[in-house]
């Protein structure tokens, strides 16, 4: 089984929510169990158990999680597999293979009482009429940009259904999610538009980033000194106050004097790591949350995958890769001339902008994964003999190791 995570923003590009979206059976390697539908007995709900892995903290104090449930594992026991987490803010996510019908308008009705939100997506415009029964109970719609006339569409649900919340979905860039934005009527935006730079080349870099850039070219240089960045850190509070809690965590004493005695015990091997990912994390400060958390789980998933690719001796180039695959994004300038601002290998360069060499599959993978691109995945996965148990575990370590390492739980 596979499982990603996908946001959903609010009008000021604030994660409020994430989607769950699970693959059960690769379809290269099983197509009949594809083809029966979702109806394959399952008695479980896909991706719950990321949901124990995280914890609801880790996402927020506030936000919710829409988990995408079958026509069989609707029925099955979906309060028992979340545990203690409160139901309010598990949002169960079903679509046109879930008839509209007595009988599953009455399972809604008693997980609705239990506590749950319900949420659907993937209706045509002539389903709306027949789907009324359901359409009733719904606390949010999805609307499909790309595949229907959504200001159309959001008149009509907003005239009949007034209670439903609208989520526009397949928002492709962020001129789109402007528009939409400024027309009103969605509590929430999810698509691509949030990996894109909004405007390309005409931003100028603050002094701060300036700063943070320098750096990144001392600790990634073949001749990077040790006292030299733990210097550059020690004149920054913010980094220093992150350094010091980071190593109070992983050097178990209370000797440490100094930045420089601090960077001495880590070794140079994980300073590096530590200052590429906190620069990274301060230089990413006034853009979305997502952005910052998507780099480091990019970063992260991308060393765990470097056995599975056959790059064990490259984890370091990869975790690079990872993190710096939003710089673009960052900075709002190309990709090519984002990473001049910093020094990174030709290797990694080669994957980023011109996706190629070593490294580019990896990063293909990734981006797929991350889009629930399953059917890429798939491909992808019978052409390299690769272990979905092991994809799957390489990723559920890196929400891990965010959780643990960056959110500090």
């Amino acid at each position: 089984m596979l499982t990603t995570l996908i946001p959903l923003f609010d009008g000021d590009m604030t994660v409020k929510a994430y989607s769950v979206f699970s693959r059960k059976t690769n379809q290269f390697l099983n197509p009949l169990a594809m083809s029966t539908g979702v109806n394959d007995g399952a008695t479980t709900v896909p991706g719950l158990d990321i949901i124990q892995a995280m914890g609801l903290r880790t996402i927020g104090t506030d936000t919710e999680v829409f988990v995408p449930v079958s026509n069989v594992s609707i029925f099955s026991d979906i309060a028992g597999q979340i545990g203690s987490e409160p139901h309010d803010r598990i949002v169960i996510l079903i679509d046109r293979t879930i008839p509209p019908v007595e009988m599953y308008a009455n399972r809604i009705k008693e997980l609705k009482e239990q506590g749950f939100k319900f949420a659907i997506r993937k209706l045509s415009v002539t389903e709306f009429t027949d789907y009324a029964p359901i359409l009733a109970q719904m606390d949010y719609v999805f609307l499909n940009n790309k595949k229907i006339a959504i200001d159309k569409a959001r008149i009509y649900f907003e005239k009949l259904y007034p209670n439903a919340k609208l989520v526009a979905g397949n928002i492709e860039s962020q001129e789109v999610f402007s528009a939409l934005k400024e027309e009103g009527g969605y509590q929430f935006y999810e698509g691509e538009f949030y990996r894109v730079p909004l405007t390309r080349g005409t931003h100028e870099i603050s002094p701060v980033k300036t700063t943070y850039l320098s750096l990144l070219r001392v600790v990634n240089s073949d001749d990077f000194e040790l006292t030299e960045a733990a210097d550059v850190v020690g004149r920054d509070p913010a980094l220093t106050v992150s350094f010091l809690k980071m190593i109070n965590r992983v050097v178990k004493t209370s000797q440490i004097t100094s930045v420089r005695h601090a960077a001495a015990m880590l070794g140079q091997k994980e300073m590096k790591k530590w200052i590429n990912t906190a620069v990274t994390e301060e230089l990413y400060s006034d853009k979305p949350g997502e952005i910052t958390r998507l780099s480091l789980l990019r970063a992260r998933f991308a060393e765990n995958l470097a056995e599975l690719f056959g790059l064990k001796m490259q984890t370091e180039e990869l975790f690079l890769m990872g993190l710096f695959s939003v710089l673009d994004v960052i900075l709002d300038k190309p990709m090519e001339e984002a990473l001049e601002m910093i020094q990174v290998s030709n290797v990694i360069r080669d994957a980023l902008v011109y996706k190629k060499g070593v490294l580019a599959p990896v990063l293909e993978f990734i981006l797929g994964y991350e889009s629930a691109d399953w059917s890429e995945i798939d491909r992808q996965m019978v052409l390299s003999g690769m272990d979905g148990d092991k994809i799957y575990e390489a990723y559920r370590e890196s929400l891990s190791w965010y959780k643990t390492t960056i959110v500090g739980e």
